[in-house]
Formats: C-alpha cells, structure tokens, sequence
C-alpha cells in the first residue's frame, strides 16, 4: 500500500490550464492547521467565521454582507437566486461562466433564463444591455431583473471602475440589479491597482461572489451581499442549494490568511506579471496572434491546429474554440519565470517547425 504521505505526482510539475490547477498556498495551509485544533461552532457560527465577515466589510463597506459557499457555481446560482423572482431573467454576456461553464446550473437549480449578448471582448455595456432590457411588462416574456457581468471577464478582459459605474447606473435606472461573478476578483483588483470596494461597492455593484480556489485557497468562495435591498433570504438559499459547510471555519480560516493581509494581493499581481511575462514573449511569433489584451493572467491566442496538438503532448492548457484554434493559458500564484521562459520556448520551436526543447 502506497504511503499516504508520498505525492503521487511530480510536485514541481506545473501547466497552464487553470490556476485551479494550483495547490494551496503555503500561507493558507499553515492558517488551517492553526484553526483545527479542538472544537468550534458548526454551520458558521465560529470565531473564524465571523471574522472574515468582518474583514469583508473592510473591503467592501459596512454594509457589506458575507456568506461562505463551496464553490463558484453554487455562489452564482445562490446570488441570482436571492435577487431574482420566478419569472425573473438574467442578462449575461454569451461568453459568460454562468451560461457556458455551469452546466446549465443558473437554469436547472436557480430555475432562471438567461438572456445571453453577443459582446467581441466578454464585456458588456448599456448599449449591449439594452438588446435584452425590454418587456419588463410582457407576460409572455421572463422578465430582465438582473445584470450579471465577470471581473475580469471569462476572456481576460477588464472592466474599469468607470464602466461599472455606468454599467450599474443604467441598470439601476431599468430598474435592474447588478451582479459581479468575482471568480478572480483579486486579479482584477491588482490589474487595475484599486481596492476592492473602488469598483464595486462604490460604482453601484449590488451582489458579487468572490473567488477563493483560484486564488491559493483548497476550497471556498464567498456570496458577498453589498446591497441589502438587492438580495433575499440568502442563508436558506445557501442550504437549500446545499453549499452550507458544517465545518466552516475552515473556508473562513483560509480567506482570513488570503484577505487578513496583502496575500490576495501578492498571489494575484504575481499571477498577473507571469500571464504578461508570457504575451510579451510569445506575442510576436509568426505564426501566432493574440487575440485578447493580456490585463489578468489569462493569454488567448489562435496557434495552428497541428503545433497546438504538439503542445499539448507537453503542457496542459484549454483549446478554447475549436473551430478558431483559439487557446487559453492561465498562469497562477506558483508559476515561475522558469516555467514562462520553457513554455515560450517550447512554443516558438513548435511554430518553427518542432524544434522546440
């Protein structure tokens, strides 16, 4: 029998898939050995819990409410369920996570439509709002209640504090709320060198979820109510949708080392620097074009079909759209300039004709 202590993988082995990929980050690891001793309080009502809904409010306000899930899908189907009625729809990006990576889940769990935008960039804007903001009074139709919009989006793509802003304030003026998928908030917050609450609390943002597990953490994500009026009965919502942890100090304990401190901020503008590191290096292959502005730690590129096939027998990464051969690189809190320096030159030896170390 294998010794339960010993890796059954190469622990210096690193790709480019997803920072899902990632381990835990040693700071985050160390602070739940810290919180296992002894007993505390089941179902959220522990010390650690109650902490980082304190800690929370330091970023986002002091209105600011706070709800552990598990992960980023039940935080998102738990957020539009609490600002959405039966009827209710939500208007989303066609490129958006909670169309295209939940597994219908918004639909089936949170009972919603989703009224999808076709956008060049992932972004939406009152103008592209605008093509699914209608029939507020049309029984025939669901009705648009909410908008929902990814920092950064699921291109990599940024919005600016300004453009939230805007953003919010058309929906708000339909009569609409605003919810930010926040899956890797603190990427955005160091691409755009601003604290939380400057592009979310403060532009009109009503209802977010923060990521934990793509930000170092085992597991963990956040429903952050920032408006109460703009959300119900989120506690019975998250047990219903069974992402109530019995054993919460432990997802609190790990966001109290990632947001106690600078963690958030070093892991996500490390993660940041690595994704540039890599564009700037393979940017100007022939052969090669970028198609995203690289603003997080997300690289898209379209590669010929038979280097990315090549690629792949060596590195782990996503073919994003098949029938572009557009492909996704996502670097992480542990990607090293050694791992860039490999992969870019591994990259530009396939495009030159497999000659690549």
């Amino acid at each position: 029998m294998a010794d339960a202590l010993t890796p059954r993988h190469d622990p210096d082995a690193r790709g480019f898939a997803s920072d899902n990929y990632a381990g835990v980050h040693p700071e985050v690891l160390a602070a739940l050995a810290a919180a296992n001793g002894g007993h505390q309080v089941a179902y959220g009502e522990d010390v650690y819990t109650e902490a980082v809904r304190e800690i929370f409010r330091t970023h986002f306000g002091p209105e600011a409410e706070t709800h552990l899930v598990f992960n980023g899908t039940g935080a998102n189907v738990v957020a539009l369920q609490a600002m959405t009625e039966r009827w209710d729809a939500v208007i989303c990006a066609e490129s958006a996570h909670v169309h295209v990576d939940e597994c219908g889940a918004p639909e089936r769990v949170g009972g919603l439509k989703l009224l999808t935008v076709a956008t060049p960039d992932g972004k939406l804007t009152p103008e592209l709002i605008d093509r699914q903001a209608y029939g507020f009074d049309d029984v025939h139709r669901a009705r648009p209640a909410v908008v929902s919009v990814a920092q950064p989006t699921e291109l990599g793509t940024l919005y600016t504090a300004g453009e939230l802003a805007a953003l919010c304030d058309h929906a708000h003026r339909l009569g609409m709320t605003v919810h930010v998928d926040g899956a890797r908030l603190p990427n955005a917050a160091a691409a755009l060198g601003l604290p939380f609450r400057a592009f979310t609390t403060d532009a009109g943002v009503d209802v977010l979820t923060f990521g934990g597990t793509k930000n170092g953490l085992m597991f963990g994500e956040a429903v952050v109510v920032l408006n109460p009026r703009a959300a119900r009965g989120v506690p019975y919502l998250r047990k219903a949708s069974m992402q109530l942890a019995s054993k919460s100090r432990f997802a609190a304990a790990q966001f109290e080392a990632l947001l106690g401190g600078d963690l958030w901020l070093r892991s996500a503008a490390h993660a940041n620097a690595m994704a540039a590191r890599l564009a700037a290096a393979v940017g100007a292959l022939p052969g090669l074009r970028l198609t995203q502005k690289t603003e997080v730690n997300a690289v898209f590129a379209v590669l010929p079909p038979d280097v990315t096939a090549r690629l792949l027998k060596r590195f782990r990464f996503y073919v994003w759209d098949e029938r572009t051969g557009e492909v996704r690189w996502m670097t992480s809190f542990d990607t090293t300039p050694a791992d860039i320096a490999e992969f870019a030159a591994a990259i530009a030896g396939e495009l030159a004709g497999g000659t690549g170390a």
